[in-house]
């Protein structure tokens, strides 16, 4: 029943973790000035979350086979390895919003719709999947396993779409969004 407890004791964290996230980038992007900056050094930061985004998907990917394969090492590297790279992505996204302020998506026709049904499901899942990934790592560093390859099962997938569409968002508005 201690271990129980003990297992439990990170949900609050998380969730208020997650919840304090959320309500800064709201703020963020859709009601904070932008600040300035010199050149033209913040346009390329999209680019860089699309990087970020790849890299973690892949860490997932090889991470999911590894674990799969027993091979532990390499699957704690990749979670470790896909965190950081969410994490650094999430840095990124908070720079390029300072200063750039909410991206208005102008493409009309088809791709319309697909490119909001994207994102409003990359968004939404994105917050359900930092409380999850939190909860995950925690459970795996506390070594309380069978909670971890519980949650993980929803962590993964989820986890995994967020990454894959956050690339997506980057293509349709590299290749759709242009005046």
């Amino acid at each position: 029943m201690a271990n129980e407890t003990q297992s439990n004791k990170a949900i609050a964290p998380a969730i208020g973790i997650s919840a304090a996230i959320l309500a800064f980038l709201f703020w963020l992007i859709y009601f904070k000035t932008p600040g300035k900056a010199e050149g033209d050094w913040v346009l390329k930061l999209p680019t860089i979350f699309a990087g970020l985004n790849a890299v973690s998907a892949c860490c997932l990917g090889v991470g999911i086979v590894a674990i799969k394969r027993g091979l532990k090492r390499i699957h704690i590297g990749m979670m470790i390895s896909a965190t950081l790279s969410s994490a650094l992505f999430l840095v990124c996204y908070i720079i390029y919003h300072h200063y750039h302020g909410d991206t208005k998506f102008l493409a009309e026709g088809l791709i319309r719709p697909i490119y909001f049904f994207i994102l409003i499901s990359h968004i939404l899942l994105s917050v359900v999947v930092v409380p999850l990934i939190l909860l995950t790592l925690w459970f795996a560093i506390n070594r309380f396993y069978e909670k971890h390859k519980r949650i993980a099962k929803w962590t993964f997938p989820i986890w995994m779409y967020v990454s894959v569409t956050g690339i997506l968002v980057y293509v349709i508005l590299q290749n759709f969004n242009t005046v």
